[in-house]
């Protein structure tokens, strides 16, 4: 089989003694990674040069990479990141900003005049055995049957030296913990719109979900900043733990980070915000196919370290239809059949019985319940569906095109309709919810014939939206926001 068919293994030696060592090894990665997938990397090394003359010491770094390109192929493109990185050859054993040596290309050997597999001076350099056994230390030279470890336990490692991976300088002061010039506490700091791969379920039926995380944290007063990058640093910290242990479900892993935010940023209160893509199977109305549509699934946490408070929620579009002016055609309609000969009787009943003409919105329905009690995302899809007009598909023969817009026009509604019937269905679908659940129904209606979107939303406590759906009159309306339900 031809070798640009397959995948291989190849091991690489990176150098560099002239100019920011670290910046220009790092560089050179950078452009290996153009054709080749680095794999596995070690720590820096630094040594003195081989010749002993008066040149700045070394740094070396081995990695690991999958590459598709033939051994030549691949030589001649490392060759090229070093002419592109300003080495030049006039003069053997010179300072250079970047040095690259491929070591071992899956287990071939090569003995030719323009390339030579594996490095033929390998074993004798420990530069290259020391960083090399860190990464790989069971592979087998296939020239000397002996294992990387084996063969650099072998050598004077003496004059190698594991170095730091990190900026030249010492920070001398901690400015984020400082304290500020102002002293005023902030109710939330962090980062927003970080991407990243989750992983929710239960063991043997995980799944992967494309997720976007916000995290925060109260600053106290007396302090100038929080650390940002340690956000990232709970959240790539916990992949690998989820990874064997994967949340159950969206608010859980939210609560998690929450907890982890706390701990890392000594603050008092953290809250983590997740929106994650969650595919959902649909059954067409009339014609029965079935699709798979993307719902957005919310996950929230609030914690103190010691008592956390969890929301899930779903965003989901749908369709509304304008009660207002469907109103106005139907007026028009029973004053064009009475011109017409027909009494006011006949026209009213014409009317009735035929669906009315309006103008038509896509709308976007939030449901969030936090509540100890479990709640399916799932079946809050299903409630924002019940409370629009009509729910919308990907797919649509005409059979279902035509139930969708029927339904939509036969339940025209208003956004601030929607929420009231997102609420109702609430409280009939969940009687068990206990009374202090947050709750939050939000519409927005992209108008068809407006610049302007229709938006409505009601917070508050279950408790006190159920004493207003039932005693319906004389209830005056209590709001608790999302923000004032978090804090703990």
């Amino acid at each position: 089989m031809n070798l640009q068919e397959q995948r291989h293994v190849a091991f690489i030696l990176l150098g560099a003694n002239l100019g920011d060592r670290q910046s220009n090894i790092l560089q050179a990665l950078q452009y290996i990674q153009v054709r080749a997938k680095v794999e596995r990397v070690s720590s820096f090394y630094e040594t003195e040069p081989l010749d002993g003359s008066d040149q700045p010491k070394y740094l070396n770094m081995a990695c690991q990479i999958i590459t598709d390109d033939s051994p030549k192929d691949l030589l001649a493109f490392l060759k090229w990141i070093e002419r592109r990185m300003g080495r030049t050859f006039a003069e053997r054993n010179a300072p250079r900003p970047i040095d690259i040596d491929l070591l071992f290309y899956d287990d071939l050997i090569i003995k030719e005049s323009d390339i030579w597999i594996p490095h033929p001076r390998m074993q004798e350099r420990a530069f290259t055995l020391i960083p090399l056994a860190e990464i790989a230390p069971d592979y087998v030279h296939p020239l000397k049957n002996e294992t990387i470890k084996d063969m650099s336990q072998k050598i004077d490692a003496s004059t190698v030296k594991k170095v730091d991976r990190s900026l030249k300088f010492k920070l001398e002061s901690d400015i984020q913990g400082g304290r500020p010039s102002i002293n005023v506490g902030l109710s939330r700091v962090g980062i927003t719109n970080l991407n990243r791969v989750i992983r929710l379920g239960v063991k043997g039926k995980a799944e992967l979900f494309y997720a976007t995380l916000d995290f925060f944290a109260y600053l106290d007063p007396y302090k100038a900043g929080v650390h940002m990058s340690r956000f990232t640093d709970v959240l790539e910290g916990i992949v690998e733990e989820i990874s064997l242990e994967p949340s159950p479900d969206i608010e859980s892993l939210a609560e998690r980070l929450a907890l982890q935010v706390v701990q890392s940023q000594r603050a008092k209160k953290a809250e983590v915000r997740i929106k994650a893509k969650y595919p959902m199977e649909r059954v067409t109305p009339i014609s029965a196919k079935k699709t798979e549509e993307l719902f957005t699934f919310i996950g929230i946490a609030s914690t103190d370290g010691k008592m956390s408070r969890r929301v899930i929620g779903v965003e989901v579009e749908g369709m509304t239809a304008c009660p207002c002016a469907q109103d106005m055609m139907a007026s028009h309609s029973r004053m064009l059949l009475k011109e017409a000969g027909y009494t006011s009787e006949e026209a009213a009943k014409i009317v009735s019985l035929i669906p009315m003409a309006t103008h038509n919105q896509r709308a976007r329905g939030t449901l969030l319940v936090g509540s100890d009690m479990s709640v399916r995302a799932e079946h809050l899809v299903h409630i924002i569906e019940a409370s629009m007009s009509s729910e919308t598909y990907e797919l649509l023969k005409r059979p279902d095109e035509f139930f969708v817009v029927n339904k939509a026009h036969q339940n025209a509604r208003f956004a601030e309709d929607v929420v009231r019937h997102m609420l109702l269905n609430l409280v009939e679908v969940y009687p068990d919810l206990p009374d202090d659940t947050f709750v939050l129904a939000r519409e927005e209606s992209l108008e068809s014939i407006h610049q302007h979107n229709a938006f409505a939303e009601r917070s508050g406590l279950l408790g006190d939206i159920r004493g207003e759906i039932r005693l319906k009159d004389d209830i005056l309306c209590s709001s608790v926001t999302l923000e004032e339900w978090l804090k703990l």
